[in-house]
């Protein structure tokens, strides 16, 4: 099932995975805080990222840049002039919008309602043309297609002027009032700024990172160094970075401070082409080998390059509204090195032992939003289905399916009955395990009720102490996904999460 946004928030905020900020003064549009478990799952997904980096590449190592930088940093990496978005006021409603963002988005619901349409009328007539065929004679999936196209030209050009008259030509509607009432398009610039000095009249404007990419450029020659890297290698990095978007909205999808998980790959001119493929099917591939369906899946390739790219690919993932991007593979050529080396005198070159000579080596970047890596397991997992009860009847859980090594808290353990003896089995069961994986203990209410509550947490194994363990010191072990229940020998429990929760296991399989 596909959980909507909105749903999808109350149940993160109930459960204490994602908080709005500063709610208790009304909130702060597009900013959000992770909640305890929330916490726990970011860092889990960035903990897996970072091993898949840099541990299982012996030519990949890590960076930690800082967030404010020097002002030529963004000039020459071409921010300050490019970095920004075309936006839009309706009359009517007063909403603001990113034009591309409002024009795909209606495009795409001309998409999926001519999709519905056909579909009805092909089983209508029991029609044996294939959907795909039948689609494209249908009048608003032409239509769908000359709005994208429309606006990937107008785009590419940075003609706002055109942006407007297509908005008004093709009568697109705001999403919150129907009105095709829209002011001129302009530019929005999406950097943050702020000031770095003592003195007011002393400060110097600065500007919070848009990208974490460019910490890796500028320190490139110093890793380079220290590190005795030799072409081709990586250098990864995972950090905040500032967006002023002109409307933060999907919840955690687009917001104005988030996370990147980004790695630069320096290789030799000529070979960037290879790992241009290496790195796409790679990093697909850890996406599935952490538990999103291939299905919810898909690769994108960018129909209008940037003028540094050679290829440009997203790894997309089905959110409730829609395939969107969750990843960006780009190949950047030498632009980004030549660029610091030319606003900063200084050369950023690699010796080339091999081939007795220096150059500036090429670029494949992988970035990936750790936000919406988290966005895309909670609307993957958060599922709503019918389960047995304690007394043979059928009751409806919520359960969120994590991958177990994902799950804040992996292992609950309950005593069946609020009484000494099976409490203190349980609690020394307990002690033993929370030093090994993130442990829970809970005696409230009933064992259903507690197995219900950590289901909806994402809790992949709850272990229960009974009447039969104070017998032979057995124990029931639960799992989340299948209800399936075993015992074991309290003493086996340990072997038993570790061999299901490893993660050399999980990396060697990548």
């Amino acid at each position: 099932m596909k959980v909507e946004l909105s749903r999808l928030a109350s149940f993160a905020k109930e459960q204490g995975f994602i908080f709005p900020s500063s709610e208790i003064y009304e909130g702060v549009g597009g900013i959000y805080d992770y909640g305890p478990l929330g916490a726990e799952l970011k860092r889990r997904i960035a903990d897996l990222w970072w091993r898949a980096m840099t541990q299982l590449h012996e030519n990949i190592v890590g960076l930690d840049s800082a967030i404010l930088m020097h002002p030529r940093v963004w000039e020459a990496s071409g921010h300050v002039e490019a970095f920004h978005d075309p936006l839009v006021d309706n009359k009517v409603s007063k909403k603001r919008y990113r034009v591309d963002t409002l024009i795909e988005d209606y495009a795409q619901q001309l998409e999926e309602r001519a999709r519905r349409e056909t579909e009805k009328k092909l089983r209508k007539k029991e029609s044996i043309i294939p959907l795909e065929e039948a689609l494209v004679r249908h009048g608003d999936y032409q239509r769908a297609q000359r709005l994208r196209s429309q606006l990937n030209t107008a785009m590419a050009q940075k003609d706002w002027e055109a942006l407007s008259r297509l908005l008004v030509e093709e009568k697109v509607p705001c999403p919150e009032s129907g009105s095709t009432e829209w002011t001129a398009v302009r530019q929005f610039h999406l950097m943050f700024t702020t000031q770095l000095g003592a003195l007011a009249d002393e400060a110097q404007d600065i500007y919070l990172r848009p990208e974490t990419a460019q910490g890796i450029f500028v320190d490139f020659p110093l890793v380079l160094k220290t590190a005795r890297l030799k072409v081709p290698f990586g250098i990864a990095q995972i950090g905040k970075a500032f967006r002023n978007e002109i409307i933060a909205r999907q919840f955690t999808f687009r917001m104005r401070e988030f996370e990147q998980m980004e790695m630069q790959f320096f290789v030799r001119p000529g070979s960037e082409g290879e790992w241009y493929e290496y790195w796409k099917h790679h990093r697909r591939r850890w996406h599935e080998h952490l538990g999103l369906h291939p299905a919810n899946l898909r690769f994108k390739d960018h129909e209008h390059l940037a003028h540094y790219a050679k290829a440009a690919t997203d790894i997309e993932f089905a959110f409730s509204f829609g395939f969107k991007e969750l990843e960006g593979i780009h190949s950047r050529t030498d632009y980004d090195l030549s660029r610091h080396a030319l606003y900063s005198g200084k050369k950023l070159e690699y010796y080339d032992e091999t081939l007795g000579q220096s150059y500036v080596p090429y670029v494949i970047e992988t970035s990936v939003g750790l936000d919406r890596v988290v966005l895309a397991h909670l609307s993957q997992g958060y599922t709503e289905e019918m389960a047995p009860t304690a007394e043979g009847g059928q009751e409806l859980r919520t359960i969120l399916k994590l991958h177990p090594l994902l799950a804040p808290i992996q292992v609950a353990v309950f005593p069946l009955v609020r009484k000494e003896e099976f409490v203190q089995k349980a609690r020394l069961l307990y002690e033993e395990l929370r030093y090994h994986f993130p442990t829970a203990y809970e005696e409230k209410d009933s064992i259903g009720r507690r197995y219900r509550r950590y289901d909806a947490k994402g809790t992949p194994f709850a272990i229960t102490v009974d009447g039969q363990t104070l017998e032979d010191e057995t124990v029931t072990v639960r799992d989340r996904d299948s209800l399936a229940q075993i015992r074991l020998p309290m003493h086996q429990v340990r072997p038993y999460l570790q061999e299901r929760l490893d993660i050399a296991q999980w990396l060697r399989t990548l």
